[in-house]
This record gives C-alpha cells, sequence and structure tokens, in this order.
C-alpha cells in the first residue's frame, strides 16, 4: 500500500529555519507529483509548494521566496526547506502525493513557530 512518512517537524523561533522530509512507498516516486500542505487550527487546508515529475515548483503566496521544495528520485523523498519561519507558519504539514489519478496523505507533522 502507499505510504508517505513526514518527518522533521518541530518548534523553532521566529526567523529560523526547519527541513522536513517525506518518504514515499507503495507509488512510482519518479512519475508522481509530490506536494506539500498544511493546516493551522480553525483553518482550511492549504497548499505550501509542489514539484511535478519534471521538476517543475509552484508555491503559495505567503511562502514564496522563503520555502524550497525539492525531491531526490533515487531515494523516494521529497524535501521541504522553510527559511525565515514566521508564527504564521504555524501548522500541521502534510506530504501529498498525486499517482494514477489518486491523491495520498501522509499523517502529517507539526512545526510551531514560536518564541
Amino acid at each position: 500500500q502507499v505510504q508517505l512518512v513526514e518527518s522533521g517537524g518541530g518548534l523553532v523561533q521566529p526567523g529560523g529555519s526547519l527541513s522536513l522530509s517525506c518518504a514515499a512507498s507503495g507509488i512510482i516516486f519518479s512519475v508522481a507529483r509530490m506536494g506539500w500542505y498544511r493546516q493551522a487550527p480553525g483553518k482550511e487546508r492549504e497548499l505550501v509548494a509542489r514539484i511535478t515529475s519534471g521538476d517543475s515548483t509552484n508555491y503559495g503566496d505567503s511562502v514564496k521566496g522563503r520555502f524550497t521544495i525539492s525531491r531526490d528520485n533515487a531515494k523516494n523523498t521529497v524535501y521541504l526547506q522553510m527559511n525565515t519561519l514566521k508564527p504564521e507558519d504555524t501548522a500541521v504539514y502534510y506530504c501529498s502525493a498525486h499517482f494514477s489519478w489518486n491523491d495520498y496523505w501522509g499523517q502529517g507533522t507539526q512545526v510551531t513557530v514560536s518564541s
């Protein structure tokens, strides 16, 4: 079955950096569109970043210039480098995979930006 396992969340001070990883299994990773979404308490889930099989990327407006998504097909892993973090980046971050006309989700990892 498809599994997406996120890691790397935690507590960081405003202005700091954090890197998330998502290891995928059960899909042909190299052809999957991978993404990161987030959901803050009381808010809807929103797109953070996506990366296609051809390495095209797009970002949510609130993270452009601060976050970078990348992928390593040899490791079946997608990454999210988050810089200049703000308190409003606090949320549960979810890894997603779009493969064979289906969407799959990880269990989420908490990112808290606070002093």
